[in-house]
């Protein structure tokens, strides 16, 4: 079983912390395939490609059939961009489940898909915060989870770790440090164990599933930070189209409230089971970000469903 890291040379956040990677143990030259190059360091395959770091799809299948070996998941390096330009450092899981046949992702991905999400997120979400403090980049750069968005697809566990917001920042070569170390450490590269292996047979096995709010999930990263809960998809607000059955006559339930969210949450959902068998899947609703006719209808839909919702201290 093998780990794709993935990298870009069309983006500095990208190949900034590859470069940086690499500098750290013994990397040996790997095969190249279809205008992917590689390098390798025991389980650890880090790729290189010069196209946009969400057009490159199916590099587990492909680097699977190139070589044999069982991809066991996936880890993308790229920047973030933010209309704050804020500085910061995020991790998280990629899918556009909202989408519908015939809509154009303008990220990446295939309409009303979600990926396997990585069981590493909470602790690697950790981690990055003690190294992004021993480097001295908080509090300039925020630490942070964000919500499931853009591809590229793919079938293993898969998450996005990046460097936001602007070209200095990307540029930065102690952020470039920061998420080399990460990825060092957080997949046991030179010789430790790596973090945030799943394990069914942990104490706690509740695995939160982050339904509305904003694109920085803060209600499921209040949960989140305390520790010891697994994460897995995080819708925000955006990804729940709900039409409003204000016109239409008769009970506002589930059945009527039209739009793409049904779809996205039961995709979010069974993609997060996926990735953490034998785990118990909880939603968790950020109740104030919905208006009353929404928290409704996601209520019931979730119930017909048998997903469970809980509150804060469920996942405890």
């Amino acid at each position: 079983m093998v780990t794709l890291v993935v990298s870009t040379t069309t983006d500095p956040a990208s190949f900034g912390p590859a470069s940086a990677l690499t500098s750290l143990g013994n990397w040996t030259p790997g095969i190249s395939f279809q205008g992917v190059r590689s390098k390798v360091n025991g389980e650890v395959r880090l790729l290189e490609h010069d196209k946009g770091i969400v057009e490159e799809d199916d590099l587990d299948k492909r680097w699977e059939d190139v070589t044999g070996e069982v991809v066991d998941e996936i880890v993308f390096l790229s920047k973030h961009t933010a209309v704050t330009n804020r500085p910061a450092l995020t991790i998280h899981p990629i899918g556009v489940p909202h989408l519908k046949d015939g809509d154009a992702p303008p990220q990446g991905g295939k309409p009303g898909w979600a990926a396997v999400p990585s069981p590493r997120m909470t602790s690697w979400l950790i981690l990055l915060k003690k190294i992004a403090q021993s480097h001295n980049l908080v509090p300039e750069f925020e630490i942070t989870l964000e919500a499931t968005h853009h591809g590229p697809v793919t079938t293993k566990p898969t998450m996005f770790v990046e460097i936001g917001s602007t070209i200095d920042c990307w540029k930065r070569q102690d952020a470039a440090q920061v998420i080399a170390q990460l990825v060092w450490e957080g997949l046991g590269i030179g010789g430790g164990e790596a973090v945030g292996n799943w394990n069914s047979m942990a104490s706690n096995k509740k695995v939160l599933l982050g339904v509305g709010g904003g694109h920085y999930v803060p209600r499921h990263m209040d949960i989140i930070l305390k520790g010891g809960v697994w994460v897995g998809h995080l819708l925000s607000g955006y990804s729940l189209p709900m039409e409003d059955p204000a016109e239409s006559k008769g009970e506002k339930d589930s059945n009527n409230v039209g739009g793409t969210w049904k779809h996205a949450i039961k995709a979010a959902y069974d993609a997060t089971v996926e990735g953490f068998p034998g785990g118990e899947v909880i939603a968790h609703l950020d109740h104030k970000s919905f208006k009353g006719w929404q928290k409704k209808a996601i209520i019931e839909y979730l119930s017909e469903q048998n997903i469970k919702i809980g509150k804060p201290n469920d996942f405890y």
